[in-house]
């Protein structure tokens, strides 16, 4: 009795798969024995390993298969973000912000316009006066002492003409 529908490829389906040619031998012994079709030792010989090391080998596998079968969020995974990206998020936020003042003073220079008299009486005139200034001396602006001017006389250790 034979059943409908494509014949069971087993592993030889490991030969179509991209991978070394060592990786793809290793997998195809490690699904041949867990089908059922060779028995461990048998595989550990063509594989030329030792049966801990088939052992490790398929745990790894397995490892892997399983690993690969865990549920993802369904649909198209999200695109990384541009490098920029963020810093093009931040200028056009500011660029609304300017554009918000902007239009505040547009309308506030429009009631200045039409509305002149209302134009607060001490928004003009500062109320605040400049400090006294104070004249500072400095060593280099003080008078310097002026030496006498020299006299006439002739001094005592000269001899006289």
């Amino acid at each position: 009795m034979s059943r409908p529908g494509r014949k069971p490829q087993g592993a030889e389906l490991v030969t179509e798969m991209d991978g070394s040619e060592t990786a793809r031998a290793r997998l195809q012994q490690i699904v041949r024995a867990l089908a059922g079709q060779t028995s461990v030792p048998e595989a550990c010989a063509a594989l030329d390993i030792g049966e801990s090391r088939f052992h490790q080998l398929r745990e790894e596998a397995l490892q892997g298969a399983l690993a690969a079968l865990e549920p993802r969020p369904s649909g198209r995974p999200a695109r990384p973000a541009e490098p920029g990206a963020a810093r093009i998020a931040a200028l056009e936020q500011e660029l609304r912000e300017r554009e918000r003042e902007l239009q505040a003073y547009r309308i506030r220079l429009e009631l200045a316009e039409a509305l002149p008299g209302l134009r607060r009486p001490d928004a003009t005139v500062k109320k605040t006066t400049p400090p006294a200034r104070r004249l500072r001396t400095t060593p280099s602006s003080e008078p310097q002492p002026q030496p006498p001017p020299p006299s006439k006389e002739v001094p005592p250790w000269r001899p006289q003409p």
